[in-house]
């Protein structure tokens, strides 16, 4: 037996196995965008901390509780420009992490998985050790978890901001139940993220196409963002108040109205404005209507962690949906 019988069995020397070799690939090749997206993140915390800066410094400047600069009790209330600066952008921070889940989904759909599909250059990995389950999982599994670490990170810094000017009872801009502030105060906006970079694959996979694989994208997480918008008050039941009983607290005003003697509910704007009449007296038309009890249905504050829970729920579910099916496509056209 010759010397060359005895040595052990070359190693290839493509890709590590696994996740590590494509992982790697997809950091050397977008680095750019990960470094913008880092730059992103810290000029979003930093514009949040210099504000809650700029209130405090303000803050000689207000004689009362409330962050008001005139005389208290007057009937005038005239904030801080830092405050009312503040407030008004942290009114948007919810609406900031939606469009943010929006351009993650349309990276991940665009130059990550279907500019490859569609020029083909995705041959030259699976050639090399890399099965096609391999490839997407990578393309998946890394913006998944830069995307959670981000987006919490923004999440406890915006939550850091927001409680701070929450601290004055003269805030009407930053309710917790506000569309434009609740989808950046807990999991939820992680939910929106993690979505959004499965939907953005499942695109991909399907269409193939750089272009119409974004837009399709865009397209299905604005109408699960408006959907769910729109009904997020019936993800949880609400509390029910009756005789002009009020919750405490910060609590979601939902519906109000008045009850007839068998329990049916009367609405003034859907029995009496929405019947062609306007009356001058809201509580005399629902009670010519068989009113006798006043009632309002609420969302005490007590249920912002439901509400985000079971919202974050649903869209971990529906994605989970969406990274199955992808991986199905490819497997029943890549094997």
């Amino acid at each position: 037996m010759s010397a060359l019988d005895l040595r052990a069995p070359a190693v290839p020397t493509g890709p590590g196995t696994g996740l590590r070799g494509p992982v790697r690939v997809l950091l050397r090749q977008h680095r750019r965008s990960l470094w913008t997206a880092g730059a992103l993140l810290v000029l979003g915390i930093g514009i949040v901390v210099g504000l809650r800066i700029w209130v405090s410094a303000a803050a000689s400047a207000e004689l009362c509780p409330d962050g008001d600069t005139t005389a208290c009790g007057d009937g005038s209330y005239l904030p801080t420009q830092a405050r009312s600066a503040t407030e008004a952008y942290l009114s948007g921070g919810g609406t900031v992490v939606l469009l943010l889940a929006g351009l993650i989904g349309v990276f991940v759909a665009g130059p990550l998985i279907a500019r490859e599909l569609e020029s083909g250059t995705f041959r030259l990995a699976w050639t090399q050790s890399v099965t096609p389950a391999q490839w997407l999982a990578a393309r998946l599994a890394l913006p998944a978890a830069l995307v959670t670490a981000g987006v919490t990170v923004l999440v406890l810094v915006y939550r850091w901001g927001w409680s701070g000017m929450r601290s004055t009872s003269a805030v009407y801009e930053l309710g917790w139940y506000q569309s434009g502030v609740n989808p950046a105060l807990g999991p939820v906006a992680i939910g929106y993220a993690l979505l959004a970079v499965a939907v953005g694959a499942l695109s991909a996979v399907v269409v193939r196409r750089t272009v119409p694989a974004m837009g399709a994208t865009a397209l299905v997480l604005a109408v699960v963002t408006l959907g769910i918008g729109k009904r997020r008050y019936e993800l949880w039941p609400t509390v029910r108040f009756l005789d002009g009983n009020r919750p405490s607290g910060d609590a979601w005003h939902i519906e109000s109205g008045m009850l007839t003697a068998s329990g049916k509910e009367i609405s003034y704007w859907t029995d009496c404005v929405g019947a062609g009449t306007v009356p001058e007296d809201p509580a005399a038309c629902m009670r010519k209507l068989g009113g006798i009890t006043d009632f309002a249905d609420y969302h005490p504050a007590s249920h912002f962690w439901p509400l985000q829970l079971v919202e974050t729920g649903i869209l971990l579910v529906l994605a989970a949906l969406a990274v199955a099916l992808a991986f199905r496509v490819l497997r029943r056209r890549h094997g």
